[in-house]
């Protein structure tokens, strides 16, 4: 098979005919008939379902893999990817904030640039300014804190060859943060700016972005655990200095001892530290705790049209 199409759905149930149609104009130009369309149902709670399968009765190029719940974004477009069977990849998302029209100059670029992704990048990132700006707030403080340079702009839309596909699904990480598994994956990986549409609003939320950025971090990152340790280091640097001080004081100058409302200001400041540090060693723990586990990380209900 020449070219895989894959898509989530989650409350996407406005979009998916659409969707589907254009995707298959795209598919055509590009493959022929030679082609598959993955829609992984993210145990949406609209009808999203019931019109993908639905279409697969009248397209036999549409696959439904529908999860047994909601398991997250990241995991169920690992999920479609891991049941392409396409020798190109074409991940998008399915409300058409995205053009699925897109593919046409991917695939082009793709064979200029002979590499093995071609990934879209926003000029502008859409939304509102705080949208905007805890978008660039989130991967501002992931690659300073990975070391991994991202786009700030990156969207979900890729075309990617085989080879790319079967080493990122490889990484069987039960907390992902997909895009730094695109990353981390390598290959010659080139960009194409895109204009995204803002036709729905974003399911990521500030609190969501929040978590998404603690786990981000926690999953690509031990710099946490680093300044926990410096921090530690420079607090017991200066609390020698000043014992020395006092001691000095004691000594030399015969000064008395005072100062309970330091000591008390040192003591909560110092329990703070101490508590927020271990919940940063717990975060880790935690990971560790998930991941010897070895749960799977999506499970399928059940995967309708062609087999």
């Amino acid at each position: 098979m020449k070219l895989s199409i894959v898509s989530t759905l989650y409350q996407s149930a406005p979009y998916i005919e659409e969707f589907c149609s254009r995707a298959a104009t795209a598919a055509r130009e590009v493959a022929g008939e030679d082609y598959e369309i993955i829609l992984v149902n993210d145990g949406s709670p609209d009808n999203s379902l019931e019109i993908a399968v639905s279409s697969t009765h009248s397209d036999p190029h549409i696959v439904v893999v529908d999860l047994s719940r909601n398991f997250g974004h990241h995991k169920a477009m690992m999920t479609g990817l891991s049941h392409s069977q396409g020798d190109f990849v074409f991940l998008i998302d399915s409300d058409l904030e995205e053009e699925p029209e897109w593919l046409l100059s991917f695939f082009t670029k793709m064979e200029k640039e002979k590499c093995d992704v071609i990934f879209g990048v926003q000029e502008n990132r859409k939304g509102n300014l705080c949208e905007r700006w805890s978008g660039s707030l989130f991967y501002l403080l992931f690659n300073r804190l990975t070391g991994l340079n991202l786009s700030k702009n990156i969207v979900t839309t890729r075309l990617m060859s085989q080879r790319y596909v079967q080493a990122l699904i490889q990484h069987q990480e039960r907390e992902l943060m997909i895009a730094g598994l695109w990353h981390l994956t390598g290959f010659k990986q080139v960009s194409e700016i895109v204009k995204k549409h803002n036709s729905s609003k974003t399911s990521y939320t500030f609190h969501r972005k929040i978590s998404l950025l603690v786990n981000s971090i926690t999953a690509f990152s031990n710099v946490p655990l680093k300044g926990i340790f410096y921090t530690g280091f420079i607090i017991s640097l200066f609390a020698l200095i000043y014992v020395l001080y006092l001691i000095f004081n004691k000594i030399f100058l015969a000064t008395p001892l005072s100062g309970w409302t330091s000591v008390m200001a040192s003591v909560w400041l110092l329990g703070g530290l101490i508590i927020s540090f271990v919940g940063i060693v717990g975060m880790y723990i935690s990971k560790v705790f998930i991941e010897t586990k070895q749960r799977p990380y999506t499970i399928i209900r059940d995967i309708y049209g062609k087999k």
